[in-house]
């Protein structure tokens, strides 16, 4: 995907939170924005991914962060 001379690059899928009826999806992946490092990204995908939504990026820190606090809310799932 290409925008504003702002590149994308999914370099890990890792879920597809939902999908609504239009078929568009939220989805988090590992994601190389514009050749930087890759990050944490969380956002709405365009059916085929041609577009996307606005959406979140976050450190590794910061994922480890969101899934302990996750983890408190919701426990550990066992």
């Amino acid at each position: 995907m290409t925008e504003k001379n702002i590149t994308c690059e999914i370099v890990r899928p890792i879920a597809v939170l939902s999908e609504n009826e239009r078929g568009y999806t939220k989805e988090i992946n590992l994601v190389s924005w514009s050749g930087a490092d890759p990050k944490y990204d969380i956002r709405n995908w365009h059916p085929g991914r041609e577009k996307c939504g606005k959406g979140i990026t976050l450190t590794e820190e910061e994922a480890r962060t969101l899934m302990d606090a996750l983890k408190e809310v919701f426990g550990d799932g066992e």
